[in-house]
């Protein structure tokens, strides 16, 4: 019987999903909270982490700062991932879908065509990062490292990425469990091998920074992990079955993606710290500078965990990205989407890869730009959640006649409004098209985008607030008129 129950879990595994933006049905609906662990940490375990530890030293703190905007950060921002994932518990439809209650059905479109630049745009990171870290490790192995290397290395990542999106959901699960593994153990031997480039003399010198670029520090931290995964937290808890306990989808959802990137920011801080070369090379190539330090023996094992890690958190974007597609409006099966947005992240890692420049600016650039507006969306949807009694109306998630409407404005017009005073409030010299943002520094006594407070990227924390404070007593009596709807 066991036998046969793996065979059929194999098979389900292999075959093409057909849910979309439907709502799963409760008779497939399966598991425990505890079993979302495995894909959050399987996102996050990427050695990504350790070079966070040279982006937070580069605001200029020091290391028990940046220990502090870190943990705050890090933890704080997939706790708002496992708040969001309880809407997937009580809908059992994708986020995008469930976001339909606040802003309407048509009127979601929105923030669904964020989230899509969101997760398309990480999955493109994640793919030139694997590129970039393959190719500079088999330099050093003497095994080549030159475009060709590039090559074979991307078209290796991209069809592991595009066939789990295709694939789906029980493949997902299933290789996040491999990657968990996997990745975490060859992580735990680089973490020793490398542990003697630790100076912790260096490292405790290293000079406090003002609070405002703690604040910044904690606000990049915070955007680059957890705020940048809450458009998709729930479409993984979406399959749990209705009676799951709450505090578990949200305390596993957080526990699963934080617990990762605590530990790999806390020793990359260490790393980064005792060596300004490192941090320096951090910047041109996150992952494959991590290798220099390394045996030769080790330099394959590393390039394992290095790719793992970073397909670890592509696939479950490219999961997400499809689906955004669907809720914009793509006429498609939720394949066909992922198969497009798989091939838009292997165009966008061709142009960076063999066209582009410095990696870590348009990175930091693209993460504080997308980051004001998932914000402010954030807050709204976390504001809704929190106003209602009821679980949704799940056919009326389908339907602009439903109780939830076509276009509701409020959302709508907070979250474009929280957004021009979000991208007012954050400072982004990192690329020339983004140098207009800041503009309200000035006028409001922050000191302009070359005081103090341009480091903070307060809009960030501004855009979510106003997205929560707004729809949480504004859009209050919404919400009541929809549930007492029969």
């Amino acid at each position: 019987m066991a036998d046969q129950l793996e065979v059929q879990q194999q098979t389900r595994a292999l075959a093409v999903e057909s849910n979309g933006l439907n709502v799963i049905a409760d008779a497939d609906r399966k598991g425990r909270p505890s079993q979302l662990f495995w894909p959050w940490f399987g996102a996050n375990v990427s050695v990504l982490g350790l070079s966070y530890g040279a982006f937070a030293l580069g605001f200029g703190i020091s290391f028990w700062q940046a220990v502090i905007a870190g943990l705050i950060g890090v933890v704080f921002s997939f706790l708002l991932c496992g708040l969001i994932a309880l809407a997937g518990k009580r809908g059992s439809a994708p986020t995008m879908v469930l976001g339909r209650a606040a802003f309407g059905v048509r009127g979601n479109k929105l923030p669904s065509v964020v989230s899509w630049l969101l997760t398309v745009g990480w999955e493109t990171v994640l793919t030139i990062l694997a590129t970039l870290a393959t190719a500079t490790v088999f330099e050093r192995l003497g095994w080549g490292g030159g475009t060709l290397t590039k090559v074979i290395a991307l078209v290796v990542v991209g069809v592991l990425i595009v066939a789990c999106g295709v694939l789906g959901f029980d493949l997902i699960m299933r290789a996040q469990t491999i990657i968990t593994v996997v990745t975490g153990v060859l992580t735990v031997v680089y973490m020793i091998l490398v542990a003697d480039q630790i100076h912790w003399s260096t490292v405790s010198a290293l000079p406090s920074g003002s609070s405002q670029q703690v604040i910044g520090a904690l606000v990049f931290l915070m955007t680059g992990f957890g705020l940048g995964w809450v458009n998709a937290a729930a479409d993984y808890s979406r399959y749990l079955p209705r009676e799951s306990s709450s505090r578990g989808v949200v305390g596993w959802t957080t526990f699963g993606g934080s617990v990762a990137p605590v530990v790999l920011l806390v020793f990359g801080l260490l790393l980064a710290g005792s060596s300004q070369d490192l941090s320096a090379a951090i910047a041109a190539d996150p992952i494959g500078a991590l290798a220099e330090a390394l045996p030769t023996w080790f330099l394959v094992p590393f390039v394992i965990v290095a790719v793992l890690g970073l397909v670890g958190g592509a696939v479950l974007d490219i999961y997400s990205s499809g689906l955004s597609l669907l809720a914009i409006g793509l006429p498609a099966p939720r394949y066909v989407a992922a198969l497009i947005d798989g091939v838009v992240m292997i165009a966008g890692t061709i142009y960076v890869v063999f066209y582009g420049g410095e990696f870590l600016a348009q990175f930091q650039g693209f993460l504080i730009t997308l980051g004001v507006p998932i914000a402010a969306w954030c807050g709204i949807m976390l504001a809704d959640l929190a106003t209602r009694r009821r679980d949704y109306a799940e056919a009326d998630l389908y339907d602009v006649r439903g109780r939830y409407g076509d276009v509701r404005w409020l959302p709508v017009i907070t979250m474009v409004v929280a957004t021009g005073i979000g991208w007012g409030l954050v400072t982004n010299t990192l690329a020339s098209w983004l140098t207009w943002q800041g503009y309200l520094l000035g006028p409001l006594g922050l000191g302009g985008k070359e005081g103090d407070w341009a480091f903070a990227n307060l809009g960030i924390l501004v855009a979510l607030v106003l997205g929560f404070v707004i729809q949480r007593f504004a859009g209050a009596s919404a919400v009541r008129t929809q549930e007492a709807v029969a």
